[in-house]
């Protein structure tokens, strides 16, 4: 394997255009944050990486907008949009790795998809490179355009095999001047859901996250030797993270507190904490985002997938019971964005690595007679390729194998992700 680390798009240009004259194949590569092994190149494969195509190249205040190279980090946009009393509203525990094109390429997700969409949402316009060094240069400023296909929306979680990101337009949002975050505990899957809608509406539009944790996550999490406590006892089956934003800070939190007292009368949840300051908001996500802790219990296996909420609890029972019936020393933990209908699995023990088929079975098998998704928001690589046809029908597969062989007739661009379709020779 051989690494190529361009400067600009006329190098990635070159580049593919060298490739797709030798057969090369390529594999793009952000900040290796992936799960399904989507940006791992293997021997024969040079691997294009980004590090030094990380430039915020400018930000329009008045126009809320930024462009940017893609190997800039999430983090780096983040802050930069910050420094303009702006947001850019995608968030997750990668931030400070994972590279805005990467979370392109897989349509990234994370905590705040109920209030600003995914990913797709959140790109105005981009530049990628085709196959054979073309460069598709559609860096769009306007919310609005409808002139022809949106040509962008090919390369947005299409994972490098259709063309690669270089460079993006990013749409920012106001700065919230408030932020309210309380921690909530449930009793029943009835009361989480019910809770999710009725927040929902005593917020008035302001909710921006509702993640879910399951008690063996939360106990995890909270006891030692892991750092987070818990301000609510783990003798509870659910605990709800609820974040709003706004901007107005004292009527916010003042909307905040009753949204919860009203919920609470109405016997929603069993017990809360409200943060009340930045340092108890951070405490509460951090539990949240601990995921790390899950990696000293033994080899994990990790899964993100969706289906509609009213399936979820009949789903995860399945899980569980499979998973206890063909693998009982392995351990389940369930946490993940439940308002946006994505979950988290990571299941993890002494099983090993070849226990990876009878686990994702599991997982799974069950998720196809509910019309849920294998890929929430990791998107497929090489881990779930085999799994694809359980979330998209022959001719939507078939379609994609079309349009693989249109921009990519020589099969170079990330052979082998998202679908296994033999490619041929042809230029």
């Amino acid at each position: 394997m051989a690494i190529a680390r361009p400067a600009d798009t006329g190098e990635v240009s070159r580049l593919l255009a060298a490739c797709h004259e030798a057969s090369q194949p390529v594999v793009p590569m952000g900040g290796l944050t992936g799960l399904v092994q989507g940006a791992t190149a293997g021997p024969g494969e040079i691997g294009l990486s980004f590090e030094r195509m990380n430039r915020i190249e400018a930000v329009d205040a008045r126009d809320r907008t930024m462009r940017v190279q893609a190997g800039a980090t999430l983090q780096l946009v983040q802050e930069a949009a910050e420094r303009e009393g702006l947001m850019f509203a995608l968030d997750l525990g990668a931030r400070g790795s994972a590279t805005i094109g990467g979370n392109a390429a897989t349509n990234a997700g994370g905590n705040r998809v109920i209030r600003y969409g995914m990913m797709r949402e959140l790109v105005l316009g981009l530049e990628a490179v085709l196959a054979d060094g073309t460069v598709i240069s559609s860096l769009n400023r306007m919310i609005k355009n409808n002139a022809g296909y949106d040509l962008k929306q090919l390369f947005i979680g299409s994972e490098g095999t259709l063309g690669v990101i270089t460079r993006l337009v990013l749409r920012l949002r106001p700065l919230p001047l408030s932020h309210q975050t309380a921690l909530l505990a449930c009793t029943s899957f009835d009361q989480v859901t019910g809770l999710l809608g009725r927040l929902d509406a005593l917020l008035g539009g302001a909710m921006s996250s509702y993640e879910v944790m399951w008690r063996e996550f939360y106990e995890l999490v909270t006891t030692p030797p892991a750092p987070g406590r818990g301000p609510i006892p783990g003798e509870y089956p659910y605990y709800v993270i609820v974040e709003a934003l706004g901007g107005d800070p004292v009527g916010d939190q003042a909307r905040f507190e009753q949204g919860l007292a009203t919920a609470g009368e109405e016997g929603r949840f069993a017990d809360a904490a409200i943060a009340t300051s930045q340092a108890q908001r951070d405490a509460i996500w951090a539990l949240r985002d601990d995921v790390g802790r899950l990696f000293a219990l033994g080899h994990p296996f990790v899964f993100d997938i969706s289906l509609p909420v009213a399936e979820m609890e009949g789903y995860v029972a399945d899980v569980h019971r499979a998973l206890a019936e063909r693998l009982p020393g392995e351990r389940c933990f369930t946490f993940g964005h439940l308002g946006d209908g994505n979950l988290h699995f990571v299941v993890v023990g002494s099983a090993g690595p070849e226990a990876r088929q009878t686990v994702e079975e599991a997982v799974y098998r069950p998720l196809a007679a509910r019309q849920g998704s294998v890929s929430a928001e990791h998107g497929i690589g090489i881990e779930k390729r085999p799994w694809l046809s359980l979330s998209r029908s022959a001719d939507e597969i078939a379609l994609m194998r079309r349009l693989k062989q249109a921009l990519d007739p020589r099969g170079i661009l990330n052979p082998g992700r998202v679908i296994d379709a033999v490619i041929g020779t042809g230029s």
